[in-house]
């Protein structure tokens, strides 16, 4: 009356548990970001979200195909997912930070604030070629009405 364990049944189940856990990280991620209120936290959920959905989802299809082969394309895409994906979330908020794009009005600036004044960077520099051209023209023109 012993019944045999079924190995390929069980590695089965623990594979769609994890690309099921990862879909649905996935989908709370995309809900945040059609539901939060500014640039910088719908940024962040959906980095977190895409980023541990998409390992989860990976390790399911490692645990499920069992090759070697597999798998180490499996690490190496997390791995690279998991470095690649913060670093390029970091250069586009510190973009949109120069690029004053707004913060929501109940977020807490006093840290950033701080920051801001000690590295002396509550002016930035926009390197924008045409806002330049545009402000030196402006300048001779109002230096020429001076004159007249």
């Amino acid at each position: 009356m012993e019944r045999e364990i079924d190995w390929v049944l069980i590695k089965d189940i623990i594979s769609c548990i994890f690309i099921l856990f990862g879909v649905c990280i996935m989908l709370i991620a995309s809900i945040g970001l059609l539901r939060f209120p500014d640039f910088y936290i719908r940024m962040s959920a959906i980095t977190k979200g895409a980023t541990l959905g998409l390992g989860m989802i990976l390790l399911g299809m490692g645990i499920y195909f069992n090759q070697p082969g597999v798998l180490l394309k499996v690490i190496a895409i997390m791995v690279f997912t998991s470095i690649t994906a913060p670093v390029a979330a970091h250069v586009i908020g510190r973009a949109a930070v120069q690029n004053k794009i707004p913060f929501w009005e109940k977020t807490n600036l006093k840290e950033f604030q701080e920051y801001m004044a000690k590295e002396h960077l509550e002016q930035s520099v926009n390197h924008d070629k045409y806002t330049v051209e545009e402000t030196t023209r402006q300048k001779d023109v109002d230096g020429a009405a001076d004159i007249e």
